[in-house]
């Protein structure tokens, strides 16, 4: 069965289409009005293997916040959606991630609880539009709509656009290795057999 999901969501603040292909070829089509969170949402796909079309319109001429949270909303929504009953996944999985002076590390469980844990000390900076803070929002929201563990850790780094960077390429990375199936496992992979 194909693993995709699809989400439309309307809210005062944002409007959101979001479709995701867990089992793509890391092909994207994004438009948020917030040049520098496209570019973050590229590196999901495109690292991820995932197949990510995101249409949001925004009220980014209040601030980039509203966007980017809800984006994150959506994005987990359609992870969990897209994963269905998680039978024969890994679950786990995790990256430690080198981009120039920045060295950072992402583990992900797909437990059904959300929880995350963000030991990432970014520099407050601007990048575009983007205020460097909304990274831990965007992966908070998906985190908590996804219903999965997140742990974000920076080991060092220095330039705020690679730690930025480097946070959202090594999460696809994790979520590329927790969302694949293993050969090896048929069921649920949970004592509990469910997820």
């Amino acid at each position: 069965m194909p693993r995709t999901a699809r989400i439309e969501r309307n809210t005062a603040e944002t409007q959101i289409q979001l479709e995701l292909n867990l089992d793509g070829t890391g092909a994207s089509a994004l438009s948020t009005g917030v040049g520098f969170f496209d570019h973050m949402l590229t590196h999901i796909a495109k690292h991820g293997l995932f197949d990510l079309t995101v249409n949001c319109k925004g009220d980014t001429h209040i601030d980039a916040h509203h966007t980017v949270e809800d984006v994150g909303i959506c994005f987990g929504k359609v992870l969990a959606q897209a994963l269905g009953d998680k039978k024969g996944i890994r679950r786990f999985g995790d990256c430690t991630l080198p981009m120039d002076d920045t060295l950072a590390t992402a583990a992900v469980d797909l437990s059904g609880r959300p929880y995350l844990v963000w030991r990432a000390e970014v520099p407050l900076e601007t990048l575009g539009t983007f205020s460097s803070q909304l990274a831990e929002e965007f992966w908070r929201a998906a985190s908590s709509a996804g219903a999965f563990n997140l742990h974000v850790l920076l080991h060092h780094g220095r330039n705020t656009h690679h730690i930025v960077e480097a946070i959202f390429k090594a999460c696809a990375r994790a979520l590329r290795a927790a969302t694949e199936p293993d050969p090896r496992a048929a069921g649920v992979p949970s004592t509990k057999g469910v997820l």
